[in-house]
């Protein structure tokens, strides 16, 4: 079986606020962005989300771009950019190498593919991933949170952004014990508190529902302290 699915960025002003989107169907898509970058930024993000939402599975995946700066530079380029030191030919740093490290460590082990398709010309899942690529940067310019998207459900917790229920292996003694029917996701604001603090150590099995903005905003703690989504969580309860 082999996954088809769209990858593409938008920019406003590149630089300016940039969004990136993924798109399989309607039921697994996934969108973000930052209130500053370029175009090539969200290109590249985009494909690295699609890597670490889909990390695990089997199947073949085949990735469509309109950028040729992005096929060119994974599929042509990087090769050269690891053997130099991550410098192009002239010496010069090559641009985006956190991005580009990132892919090309999550493509290791995996059937990936690369296929160019012309933007803005009716391409069902380009024009889904462009339209999603460009609401999240149009948020992110009127400082709104953009529509994440359902991510894709059945990934690992490599990046994935999903909704609803996410089993962990929780730490017993430190869930936040409010006194009334509160749930624990209440209020968006505080989602990350108490993430640095010490667990227990007996264990107990819990299913928390997360929401997808909660769950990035999770993702993003857990990949600036350098730890898996799952162990982000189990601190966090």
């Amino acid at each position: 079986m082999t996954i088809t699915a769209a990858a593409d960025g938008s920019a406003l002003g590149n630089p300016g606020p940039n969004g990136w989107a993924w798109y399989i169907d309607d039921q697994r898509w996934a969108a973000g962005g930052s209130p500053h970058g370029t175009n090539n930024q969200g290109e590249l993000q985009a494909v690295l989300e699609l890597l670490r939402a889909t990390a695990g599975i089997d199947e073949k995946l085949v990735i469509e771009c309109d950028s040729r700066y992005v096929i060119d530079s994974v599929t042509k380029w990087m090769p050269g950019w690891k053997r130099r030191g991550w410098r192009k030919s002239d010496g010069g740093p090559v641009l985006n190498r956190e991005l580009l490290e990132g892919i090309d460590e999550a493509m290791r082990g995996r059937d990936v593919s690369f296929s160019w398709v012309k933007g803005h010309a009716g391409h069902p899942l380009n024009e889904a991933a462009d339209e999603r690529a460009n609401a999240a940067a149009r948020a992110y310019q009127q400082k709104q949170e953009p529509r994440r998207g359902p991510g894709f459900a059945g990934a690992g917790d490599g990046g994935a952004v999903l909704a609803g229920a996410m089993p962990v292996a929780a730490q017993s003694g430190t869930a936040r014990d409010t006194g009334h029917a509160e749930p624990l996701w209440a209020e968006p604001a505080d989602l990350l508190d108490g993430f640095d603090e010490p667990v227990a150590s007996a264990p107990l099995d819990l299913t928390v529902s997360l929401t997808a903005a909660e769950h990035a905003r999770l993702r993003d703690r857990a990949d600036a302290q350098g730890i898996s989504l799952a162990e982000a969580l189990r601190r966090l309860i």
